[in-house]
């Protein structure tokens, strides 16, 4: 049932994703879980607090976290599934977990911001996706800080929650999402969070490592199939670069797209005003990217969307068949 709710959720989301307007009206599953982690934070992350006991802290913070994400979504699957049609049903609340239309949208953004507004345009636009200094990138930079989140975001908000609700259900895509939440709020290495988030970086961490993975391969496949990508260089930069990134993670799906597009990804970068060295994925050396770059690698990332979509569907149908 629950690779069959995943490739359920996957199409609603494809073809409608989740509107604006009920964002604006009752939230997002993203903003809920962003507030209680806020509210968390806040109670039990007081700097004046040994080192020791801030971690502890994080930890009781992200234990608690995820109990109650746990308990509001088995509520959810258990009462769901009773109603008719409660696998569609489920299906569409499962889908917003997963973040295929909002990521190209916010991506194409950032093209769109280059070629029509300029540098400013595109730093504008990038600077809705990325933690980096906007103001320190040039074109090249601003492509390139876009083509990295969408290789990034593909696996840990599309791949990721795909993946955990077709082996977990509900639950496991929540607890990922919440899990991912957290690390994107509170998991970085600073004076504030780096005792407090280190559980939630951690443990995200962790539950990305399949992910990852899966998403460079779908990459290397997609490439077969976009012309003018190379599912050979992808491989190879994959074998070269991947275990070379700051990240266990996003270096795999990095490097993949950066060997498919024939351009160098990652690379030193600057947030905060603090220059952060990094292993360059893919071959560096041979142009500056750009917007259209940007729209060659969302042809890739639709076509890998497509064929995740497959292989869920593929993998629905052959358990119903086995059951």
């Amino acid at each position: 049932m629950a690779f069959s709710l995943a490739f359920l959720a996957l199409v609603i989301e494809r073809l409608v994703g989740y509107p604006q307007w009920l964002v604006d009206r009752i939230g997002h599953p993203v903003i809920w879980i962003g507030a209680l982690i806020d509210r968390l934070e806040r109670r039990l992350n007081r700097l004046d607090l040994d080192f020791p006991i801030r971690k502890r802290n994080g930890v009781i913070a992200f234990v608690l976290l995820l109990l109650a994400t746990l308990i509001v979504s088995v509520f959810i699957e258990r009462s769901v599934l009773w109603l008719p049609f409660g696998l569609i049903v489920l299906a569409v609340i499962s889908s917003s977990l997963i973040a295929q239309k909002s990521l190209e949208h916010h991506v194409r953004a950032v093209a769109d911001g280059l070629e029509t507004g300029g540098l400013d345009g595109g730093r504008k636009a990038v600077s809705m996706i990325v933690g980096r200094d906007p103001d320190q990138l040039d074109e090249a930079g601003v492509s390139r800080a876009a083509i990295e989140s969408l290789a990034e975001n593909f696996s840990d908000g599309i791949t990721a929650p795909a993946l955990w609700l077709g082996l977990l259900g509900l639950p496991g895509a929540a607890l990922y999402k919440a899990t991912n939440t957290a690390d994107s709020m509170i998991g970085h290495r600073n004076s504030r969070y780096g005792a407090f988030g280190w559980a939630a970086a951690r443990f995200d961490d962790l539950v990305n490592l399949p992910a990852s993975r899966l998403t460079a391969l779908l990459f290397i496949a997609a490439a077969c199939l976009v012309p003018g990508a190379s599912p050979r260089s992808a491989w190879a930069a994959v074998r070269r670069d991947a275990g070379k990134h700051k990240s266990p993670n996003a270096g795999w799906p990095e490097a993949a797209m950066a060997g498919a597009l024939g351009l160098g990804l990652a690379g030193p970068r600057i947030y905060g005003g603090v220059l952060v060295e990094d292993h360059v994925m893919g071959e560096g050396g041979r142009r500056e990217a750009t917007a259209a770059d940007i729209r060659r690698a969302l042809s890739l990332s639709r076509v890998a969307d497509l064929l995740l979509i497959v292989l869920f569907g593929l993998l629905a149908d052959g358990l119903i068949a086995l059951w």
